[in-house]
């Protein structure tokens, strides 16, 4: 188990080793936020690139150090490329990390999510605590893709998916939780702002991509991740801004955040 001051010099040292290696992170993400997805990436120091064609995807993710798969905007075409680049990753030891957006609202998102789990190795799921508790077999209250439940109701259903899947699960909202089933960690960074713009969780996977690039264990990567982007929320708060000058701000603080601010400023503790 980890201190806090642990934690935070693993956050430090996580977002300079993305900084300095600058991994290629293959996002097969939505469209609503790919160009956010891809500044944020580009901000932490990582390389984006967002590829979907079926027959391009065993080469892409053969040259990258991460592959994130968002079911933000599903059809059967991506469906088809989201597998067959999971496949070629789980093949190459490639760290998979997927956001199940909407699982719980309808039928294909649900079943999606779980063909992805059963057929690929998933690295890590990260998900609002709605999704998360659809997977774990919960009735979700969802409204569209987004929360109608918290992170302390879905706790316990998060930390029982976690085992029987075998696979970590970060549960993003006011707090954070991430959890391998034995192991939980809250990250209590972050600002109400971050729920006012699109993509704010679509683009903590990506980050949470980008760290499980330079870190083999995908729970201090998510956890990491998480709270660098949080903390990066907190800044971008600073002054009022409205939600458009916020989502501007994000990008910005990312970008400037520093090893002696994570040092001092990301809250992790580990139960």
């Amino acid at each position: 188990m980890k201190s806090k001051t642990e934690w935070a010099a693993q956050a430090a040292r996580n977002l300079t080793a993305v900084r300095e290696g600058q991994p290629l992170v293959h996002n097969m993400t939505n469209f609503v936020v790919m160009n956010f997805t891809a500044n944020i990436l580009l901000a932490v120091g990582a390389s984006p690139v967002m590829a979907h064609a079926e027959n391009e995807v065993d080469e892409m993710v053969a040259c990258a150090k991460a592959l994130v798969l968002n079911i933000g905007t599903l059809d059967n075409v991506w469906i088809a490329a989201m597998l067959k680049a999971a496949k070629r990753a789980t093949q190459l030891g490639v760290p998979v990390i997927l956001d199940p957006v909407g699982a719980g609202a309808t039928t294909l998102r649900t079943e999606t999510a779980h063909r992805i789990l059963a057929e690929t190795r998933v690295s890590l799921v990260r998900g609002n605590a709605s999704e998360i508790m659809a997977l774990g077999g919960a009735v979700a209250k969802t409204k569209g893709v987004d929360s109608a439940d918290n992170v302390a109701e879905a706790a316990e259903r998060a930390v029982g998916l976690a085992r029987e899947l075998g696979v970590p699960v970060a549960m993003t909202g006011p707090v954070d939780y991430i959890t391998d089933g034995r192991r939980q960690i809250q990250v209590a960074n972050g600002h109400p702002l971050m729920e006012s713009v699109t993509g704010t969780g679509c683009a903590a996977t990506a980050l949470i991509g980008a760290f499980a690039g330079v870190d083999a264990d995908p729970v201090s990567a998510a956890t990491t991740a998480l709270a660098v982007w949080s903390l990066a929320g907190e800044r971008a708060a600073e002054g009022g801004p409205g939600p458009g000058t916020f989502m501007i701000q994000l990008i910005d603080a990312v970008y400037a955040l520093t090893e002696d601010a994570v040092l001092q400023g990301v809250r992790i503790q580990e139960e």
